[in-house]
């Protein structure tokens, strides 16, 4: 497919701008073009056509299944996105007056009170514009929670498990703590012996979700919540997985003091390629007077933003956070009502469906029932066959499926972790089923079918470190490089064991 500048020819017009009849302000000499921009010149059928054929190369939920573990990539009901496209709340300016927003400021209101319900805590902001952002709002809570107490500059260690999110250490150190990894045990649970060398005076909290990334609820979540307490220290509960527990178990019963909601997984909010997200970070009572500001809390029987909070750790993004994704979130919530615990029942099903049609084919790690999501690893292939995870994953794709989350967790060898969500029909899990287990026989049959793959897509397996180092982001015309001849940069693969 050719690029839009190579379709161009000169003079032809896919429209004009309007003439407004305006003055053109005087631009500064040193900002002034010496020439005009060299645009693509193409006709609006030919504009068309293009951007067109680019959408079909595209791969999203609408187009198949997309098992991305941990990604909870789920449909999103159509039904939202009319909702967050009424006028009040399309056109609602974010620095309107409160008295003129008393329609949003009640649905965020309910939002939050939903969101402290279902995960079990009293508070809830949300601000956070991400998970990310979330567990940076989170720890911060922490930071001003022991500075409270006098206990900050003591309390400088958090403890995460091998199988954490990467955004979990990543957080840790821009929040400036220490980190402090815990090991997990056969079972796939935080290895508690490990655990109890790793927790003293010093630590402020730990940071997991549970299930965690190995799709399993930690057997022990009880006793390591009061390992923790007994410490003094909080606990911080990671919401990515929480898909798996709505109205079956809720994080603030298991002992944690604060939680992050990915509004775009959990709560279909559409996500993928940047954005957007929402990140609310639900909290216990001790936690509330620090949570971000303004608080939008009811006043009467209106609705009101609350700045007054001496010890709040100020705005965490400008306004009140992304308020489209609310009224998605809001109307998914609503519209399962007290039935909102099927949502996760059926989402822990499936996955247990697909796992019990795969185990055989690939490797189990740890022997246990799944929740909403599991991990196989693909080391017995790799070892016989010499093909590997991201084989596999390339050749899902020729079958017309996203491939699912590879080589994590890091403690998994080849490991390929697997979500297909409730929103999926036991038509599309055994298809992909069908498809897995026939790509597991190409490995003993045809493996170097596999190391070519993909086949059937607009664009082969690409050298990706080179297409990273040596990206070519924008069109340069005459001067445009030709990299085909430079040779292939030298692979560099994530550690996969043996």
């Amino acid at each position: 497919m050719k690029l839009i500048y190579e379709k161009s020819h000169s003079g032809r017009r896919a429209g004009r701008a309007p003439q407004t009849g305006l003055p053109v302000p005087d631009v500064p000499p040193e900002l002034r073009r010496s020439e005009p921009p060299r645009l693509p010149e193409i006709a609006e059928p030919d504009l068309l056509r293009h951007f067109t054929e680019l959408s079909t190369r595209n791969f999203g939920i609408d187009t198949g299944f997309y098992p991305l573990g941990s990604c909870t990539m789920k449909h999103n009901p159509r039904i939202n996105e009319r909702l967050a496209a009424l006028p009040g709340f399309r056109d609602l300016h974010p620095l309107e007056d409160e008295g003129w927003a008393q329609g949003a400021l009640r649905l965020c209101v309910e939002l939050q009170e939903a969101l402290a319900e279902i995960t079990g805590l009293d508070a809830v902001s949300l601000q956070p514009a991400a998970g990310s952002q979330g567990e940076l709002t989170g720890l911060m809570l922490m930071h001003a929670y022991f500075a409270e107490r006098g206990e900050d500059e003591r309390r400088r260690k958090i403890v995460i498990p091998d199988t954490a999110h990467g955004t979990n250490p990543a957080s840790v150190t821009m929040a400036g703590y220490e980190l402090t990894d815990v090991q997990t045990d056969s079972r796939g649970n935080i290895d508690v012996d490990d655990l109890l060398t790793k927790v003293d005076d010093a630590t402020a909290g730990l940071m997991i979700t549970n299930p965690s990334t190995l799709g399993l609820f930690d057997e022990n979540i009880e006793e390591i919540s009061r390992i923790f307490h007994d410490a003094g220290a909080l606990m911080y509960y990671d919401g990515a997985n929480l898909n798996a527990v709505c109205g079956i178990s809720r994080p603030g019963d298991m002992g944690f003091e604060i939680v992050h909601i990915n509004l775009h997984k959990t709560f279909s909010q559409p996500h993928g390629g940047g954005g957007p997200g929402g990140g609310p970070v639900a909290v216990s009572k001790r936690l509330e007077p620090f949570l971000p500001v303004p608080a939008i809390v009811r006043d009467g029987d209106g609705y009101r933003l609350d700045y007054d909070r001496p010890q709040s750790i100020g705005k965490v993004r400008g306004f009140l956070g992304p308020f489209g994704v609310f009224v998605r979130s809001y109307a998914f919530i609503r519209a399962y009502g007290p039935a909102l615990r099927e949502m996760s029942e059926v989402a822990v099903l499936n996955a247990n469906y697909l796992l019990a049609r795969l185990r055989e084919a690939y490797e189990l790690p740890f022997d246990r029932l799944c929740m909403h999501e599991f991990v196989l690893s693909a080391r017995r292939l790799k070892r016989e066959h010499g093909v590997s995870a991201l084989d596999l994953a390339k050749r899902l794709m020729d079958y017309g499926f996203h491939p699912p989350t590879i080589y994590f967790p890091l403690i998994v060898p080849e490991a390929l972790m697997i979500e297909p969500t409730e929103t999926e029909a036991k038509e599309t899990l055994d298809a992909f089923a069908d498809a897995m287990e026939a790509i597991a026989r190409e490995a003993a049959e045809q493996p170097e079918l596999l190391k070519e793959a993909p086949r059937g897509t607009p664009v082969g397996r690409l050298d990706e470190v080179k297409a990273a180092k040596r990206a070519v982001v924008r069109y340069q015309f005459e001067q445009h490089p030709d990299l085909s001849a430079e040779p292939a940069a030298a692979v560099v693969e994530a550690p996969k064991g043996a």
